[in-house]
């Protein structure tokens, strides 16, 4: 049975990945207006909105419905599917995912515990078993496993819009608030946590570098992936030219993109982050 790969709109994915997934969005409300991620808002007029805003916008999980509609296709066109969703812990998306998926065969459901540039490589890894001729129980089985080895790290500009969502207490927030502070913060176990902080951008990037080291290094042999929020990528070109040692000689490109509207509304422009599967060999 021919496998399809459903994410939500907050996996992160560059281009080429984008258009063999299919893709159930989230919303994202700026007051009154209510955009589609992804769909009726793109990510430059995202940050545009969000940097002119006073009140931070607010995201909606996706619908059982809309999964629904997906499922449905899948099975008119008599295909399995592999389900990635953003953390459970982040949002009721995947909890929409597992209530549609109730009156449906053959579509099986990963929560990434990730967001993001996290969710993104689990999704790239899903598309490359796919091509290797893995089926759907095949693929989930293996992403169960791989999500464990995500790393996502990253230095965020401002605490400002993370205290806004509510995602962070306000001790935190103020504790970077307060001298250029940069905080170096992770997604572990679907929940974020404060790694370091550091003076400046510099310190930053020399801070997520350690971080990469302490998770043991990265496995080359699968995806790895770059992404910024905000409208310029200054900072994270910044980074990459800070911490060239660790892609030189192991990727023939660093790849990057965009931080999606829903993940950008709590982590706000000018966060840089670093998305990879860790090195079991250096463990």
């Amino acid at each position: 049975m021919i496998a399809r790969i459903i994410v939500d709109s907050t996996a992160d994915l560059l281009p080429e990945f984008r258009s063999r997934v299919h893709t159930v969005p989230l919303t994202v409300n700026f007051g009154e207006e209510e955009y589609i991620d992804g769909v009726t808002i793109d990510h430059q007029t995202f940050y545009e909105k969000l940097i002119e805003c006073d009140t931070l916008p607010t995201t909606s999980q996706a619908t059982p419905e809309a999964f629904i509609r997906e499922f449905e296709k899948a099975k008119q066109a008599g295909e399995s599917a592999v389900v990635i969703t953003l953390a459970s812990k982040f949002s009721g998306t995947y909890q929409s995912a597992v209530i549609a998926a109730e009156d449906y065969e053959n579509i099986y459901i990963v929560d990434s515990g990730s967001a993001a540039m996290g969710s993104g490589i689990l999704v790239e890894l899903a598309i490359n078993l796919l091509d290797a001729g893995k089926s759907a129980e095949e693929i989930a089985t293996v992403l169960e496993e791989e999500k464990k080895n995500i790393v996502v790290v990253a230095l965020v500009d401002t605490l400002e819009y993370l205290k806004k969502g509510g995602r962070i207490s306000k001790t935190v927030a103020f504790a970077g608030g307060v001298l250029n502070i940069k905080p170096v913060l992770s997604v572990i176990d679907g929940e974020i946590q404060m790694l370091g902080k550091a003076r400046g951008s510099k310190m930053g990037n020399n801070l997520l570098v350690q971080q990469i080291d302490k998770a043991g290094g990265i496995d080359y042999s699968k995806p790895v992936l770059l992404g910024y929020s905000g409208i310029s990528d200054a900072l994270l070109l910044k980074y990459i030219e800070d911490s060239r040692r660790i892609w030189e000689g192991n990727l023939e490109q660093v790849h990057y993109t965009t931080v999606g509207s829903v993940i950008g509304t709590h982590a706000g422009p000018g966060a840089v982050v670093v998305a990879f599967f860790k090195n079991h060999q250096a463990n």
